[in-house]
């Protein structure tokens, strides 16, 4: 029996290293093509028109993490599926058709939902590539529009064999593809984040301000873990089970439903950053007039963080009822035949999903719209700068990876386990 288990332990130890050299391989690749020029752009002309132009340097620092910027194969990265399965889980919560086919959950409905998924990043990927092959047109002296063609052919080539390339992570390594990609863009920014936070505050940083600082990220952590792994269980009856002598014994089983407490997940940050950044970038680039008010925007910020905080307890809210519905899980349980112990099926079953539902909703909301306003009141209270690239759904994005990660590593171990020692 010992050898035994020291062998199964071995084969899982392979299993979990193959899967693990298969993803740090494929994050490398992907990493090494981010730096492979596209041809025919003189990236001198680049370097030298971001080190002239305000506006640029600031987009560029802000996409890069760094002043300098070489538009590479797999610049587009994976931005342009996130942008698709956002685009995706918003139209699958307004078409019934789509939704019941993701409900549905058979092989060929989960097809369509890819098919669906991957013809959406092409058409991010080719938008996105065109829109960054035209604005080099006040950069490059060598501009034309085949130069153009060939830059967006590269650009969006590039961005499909990243989706390819993290898929073949989701299929053979460890952790989500997309995820991970996300996951490994914010650790390399993580350092330039440090510098640019040490170098505009060097004369700020006192002691309180440093213990402000670690309260925050600790404070922040804590604060998202609980949010994840956050849920709260309703135990649930089936008719054979109320066959069952003691009903304490099926009140005590393992069936329940586990409703998480941030059913949305980064998704109402993306959106109301989204609504509120858009008019600054606008206005940066100078497509705005200008017009002189007697108004100091500074002592406005704090009907800034009121605002943010409101929209992501509204998409918060908004994108829980698309997540889940109650009317959808009563009318599951009903066609099981289980029960919620002391509700009766139908009606009474969707209307206490619902309340236990706005309940849940209500502290996740408001845990997840204070957590993405923290930084804003900490820079403002300290005088400290940057702290925004400290961001919820950073922050959120890296305990998530990390958290599925450990999951899919005892998933791997027990299921191994079982097929081994009980088969």
């Amino acid at each position: 029996m010992k050898n035994k288990i020291v062998k199964v332990n071995k084969e899982i130890r392979d299993i979990i290293l193959k899967r693990l050299l298969v993803t740090l391989g494929v994050l490398l690749l992907i990493r090494v093509g981010t730096f492979l020029p596209v041809p025919g752009i003189n990236h001198s002309d680049l370097a030298f028109y971001i080190q002239s132009h305000s506006v640029t340097k600031s987009l560029v620092s802000t996409f890069s993490g760094d002043d300098t910027f070489v538009i590479g194969l797999f610049t587009l990265n994976i931005f342009p599926y996130i942008n698709a399965s956002i685009l995706v889980q918003l139209i699958l919560g307004f078409s019934p058709k789509l939704s019941k086919l993701q409900k549905e959950g058979d092989l060929e409905g989960r097809r369509s939902i890819n098919r669906l998924t991957r013809l959406i990043t092409l058409m991010f990927a080719l938008i996105q590539s065109v829109s960054l092959a035209l604005y080099l047109k006040q950069i490059l002296f060598n501009w034309n529009y085949s130069l153009a063609i060939e830059i967006g052919l590269w650009l969006t080539t590039g961005a499909m064999i990243v989706l390819w390339l993290s898929e073949l992570i989701t299929d053979y390594g460890l952790g989500n593809g997309a995820s991970l990609l996300i996951y490994t863009n914010i650790i390399s920014s993580l350092p330039n984040l440090s510098k640019t936070i040490l170098s505009e505050n060097s004369q700020n940083f006192t002691l309180g301000s440093e213990i402000g600082i670690v309260l925050l990220i600790f404070t922040s952590l804590y604060g998202i873990v609980f949010l994840q792994e956050g849920v709260r269980i309703i135990p649930l009856i089936s008719s054979k089970q109320l066959n069952q002598s003691s009903l304490q014994d099926s009140v005590t089983s393992n069936n329940y439903i586990p409703l998480r407490f941030n059913q949305a997940g980064v998704m109402p940050i993306i959106l109301t950053t989204t609504i509120l950044v858009v008019p600054n970038y606008v206005n940066n680039l100078g497509l705005l007039p200008k017009i002189d008010l007697p108004i100091n925007f500074e002592s406005l910020n704090f009907v800034y963080w009121i605002g943010y905080f409101v929209l992501i307890l509204v998409f918060s809210s908004f994108y829980s009822t698309i997540v889940l519905n109650p009317k959808d899980i009563s009318d599951q349980l009903q066609k099981m035949a289980v029960t919620i112990p002391g509700i009766r099926p139908g009606i009474q079953t969707t209307f206490y999903l619902k309340q236990v539902m706005k309940r849940i909703t209500l502290l996740g909301t408001t845990m997840l719209a204070t957590l993405a306003t923290i930084p804003n009141f900490v820079e403002s209270t300290l005088s400290i700068t940057s702290l925004n690239g400290l961001s919820t759904t950073s922050l959120l994005i890296l305990a998530g990876v990390v958290l599925d990660l450990v999951r899919e590593v005892k998933n791997i171990y027990y299921s191994n386990v079982y097929n081994n020692m009980y088969q």
